[in-house]
């Protein structure tokens, strides 16, 4: 995420951007957020997705939310200049949100409210309008908990308020392009894009009930999906940003992480066909996890005619894994994986 690293002054400094601009109007739009979903991980294959990218992409809704307060303003103040943001342009929404007393910055670092929670999305107002400043912070109130900090699968969180975005599996589902990194994969659990752990065990959220089966798609079923398939069920929800390499990837970890021999089918015929490295990759590493006979015989097959090196360093890893898994373990007199002591 460097695009952050560029045009500091704009992002801290809206007349960057425009010398006639004097306010900023932050808006906070809450959103329906579902409690962890019934279905019984990991018998059954399902992908959780955060739970602010279930349904239609946010960006078009608020947007026109805001678009609506903007044309109060206008009808109000006839020729104010009025700029509206949601999720774009050099705006460091959380800190204008902080600002303007919409909340404090929690632990989980989100931006938290009593009333919501951390469960609502930002958007901004920019305007040549003045407003009287608010010059009172919100007051915190996270007190002595710290769950999302020992909650968190990948230790993202830290004291101070902090979080390595790079362990994130927020940022690791969504933003980052290449391969999530080998210590990090168990972490991710069963979620595919986004992650709601800080937020669901935070005290000041409250969900609106159990996530819909259908709301969690079958990782199988993902496995199978080629680019237009991508493009019909996620091309009008915010789950595109991750790209259908990026979601699959996500996948083929997933299923990795669930142990279960009934997802080997399904990264077999993606570790053989699909048209990414990076998927088949992951595929391979999945494949290494689960200790069943028929991922063992194709990871060698896999390895004869996989052409991209990256594929063949963790076909390599992989059946070096299941190696190890059988190894003699002298400290509990057995052996483990797929062979018995005979």
């Amino acid at each position: 995420m460097h695009y952050l690293a560029r045009d500091p002054d704009r992002r801290f400094d809206p007349r960057q951007l425009d010398p006639r601009l004097r306010s900023v109007i932050s808006l906070a739009y809450p959103y329906t957020a579902p409690a962890p979903p019934a279905f019984q991980w990991p018998d059954d294959l399902r992908g959780r997705i955060a739970s602010y990218a279930l349904g239609p992409d946010y960006h078009d809704r608020v947007l026109a939310a805001a678009r609506t307060v903007a044309e109060a303003i206008a009808t109000a103040k006839p020729g104010a200049l009025i700029r509206c943001y949601v999720d774009t342009g050099p705006v460091l929404e959380r800190e204008w949100a902080a600002e303007s007393r919409l909340g404090w910055f929690g632990r989980n670092t989100n931006l938290l409210n009593v009333h919501h929670g951390s469960y609502f999305f930002l958007s901004e107002i920019f305007t040549d309008l003045e407003f009287e400043a608010v010059d009172r912070p919100y007051r915190e109130h996270c007190g002595r908990c710290r769950r999302c900090l020992d909650l968190c699968p990948t230790n993202a969180l830290a004291e101070g308020y902090l979080i390595e975005p790079r362990r994130c599996i927020s940022y690791l589902t969504i933003e980052h392009r290449g391969p999530i990194p080998m210590e990090l994969r168990s972490g991710l659990g069963n979620w595919i894009f986004g992650c709601d752990i800080c937020q669901e065990v935070c005290p000041w959220n409250e969900s609106s009930g159990p996530c819909e089966p259908e709301l969690a798609p079958a990782l199988t079923d993902l496995m199978a999906m080629d680019v237009e398939g991508f493009r019909r069920r996620y091309g009008k929800s915010a789950v595109k940003r991750a790209k259908r390499g990026g979601l699959l990837r996500n996948a083929a970890v997933a299923l990795g992480n669930s142990k279960n021999p009934a997802a080997v089918d399904a990264l077999v015929s993606a570790m053989t066909h699909d048209p990414e490295a990076l998927v088949r990759s992951h595929c391979a590493w999945a494949l290494g996890e689960i200790a069943d006979a028929r991922s063992k015989a194709a990871l060698e097959q896999a390895r004869s005619r996989e052409p991209e090196q990256s594929v063949l360093t963790e076909i390599g890893r992989a059946l070096e894994q299941r190696a190890g898994t059988c190894a003699f373990d002298g400290r509990n007199q057995h052996f483990t994986g797929d062979e018995q002591l005979r």
